[in-house]
């Protein structure tokens, strides 16, 4: 089967910095992929390459056979949107929106008229138990839900992969398994494929498959589902 997601022998350097060194992602169609490591390691420029944020200075990254350093930046731009989900650390909601709003907002940029963008929003929240949090703003809402609101807004647009980077960092074990539960248990019922960056052993454990990057490179951990 051939992957959906193919980061093969990524170098990034930031000055004298190396922060790959080589390192490879391999994700197929609906699989679950965690990105294990210490601070440092290198698991944050890994999903960044992947996902088309950050440029490597070698090596390939390629989406659905497609290599994105071959695309032009409008083309990846509108990848992003339209096939990429993102959740990060603390949700990075815009803090001027309510939270339909924020669910919206990949929608309404892509072009999507309000009344659809917002219909669809409002099924991501009602899912996620939020529907009564639709008109509050991000201050208003707990850490847990804000990650809920930006799950949602990462699965609003159908996307084929979500990209996490420590969805839970910032959360208390609770708050974070039921972030965690939505999120996979949402990826699973969509068919999305997720890359999860953590450092959390119980995180971690909600994938299907987990790669551990050392020193800027990458290896299987064994013992995982």
């Amino acid at each position: 089967m051939s992957a959906l997601i193919a980061a093969e022998g990524l170098h990034k350097a930031y000055g004298p910095t190396v922060a790959l060194g080589g390192a490879d992602l391999i994700v197929h169609a609906g699989e679950i992929v965690s990105v294990m490591g210490p601070s440092g390691s290198g698991k944050s420029t890994l999903l960044h390459c992947a996902a088309g944020l950050t440029v490597p200075d070698a090596g390939r990254v390629a989406y659905a056979g497609r290599e994105l350093s071959r695309m032009s930046d409008v083309e990846r731009s509108a990848l992003r949107r339209r096939e990429f989900g993102f959740v990060f650390q603390f949700g990075q909601l815009v803090p001027e929106l309510t939270a339909l709003q924020n669910v919206a907002l990949p929608l309404r940029l892509d072009g999507v008229s309000r009344r659809t963008a917002e219909r669809r929003a409002t099924g991501w929240l009602d899912r996620l138990g939020l529907a009564d949090k639709a008109r509050a703003r991000p201050g208003e809402l707990s850490g847990g839900q804000q990650q809920r609101v930006a799950v949602a807004r990462a699965l609003v647009a159908d996307p084929k992969v979500i990209f996490t980077d420590e969805p839970t960092g910032a959360l208390d074990s609770i708050a974070g398994e039921r972030v965690m539960e939505m999120l996979t248990s949402a990826a699973r019922e969509t068919g999305a494929a997720v890359v999860l960056v953590t450092h959390d052993a119980r995180v971690a454990a909600y994938a299907d498959r987990s790669i551990v990057v050392r020193d800027g490179r990458s290896s299987e951990r064994a013992g995982v589902r």
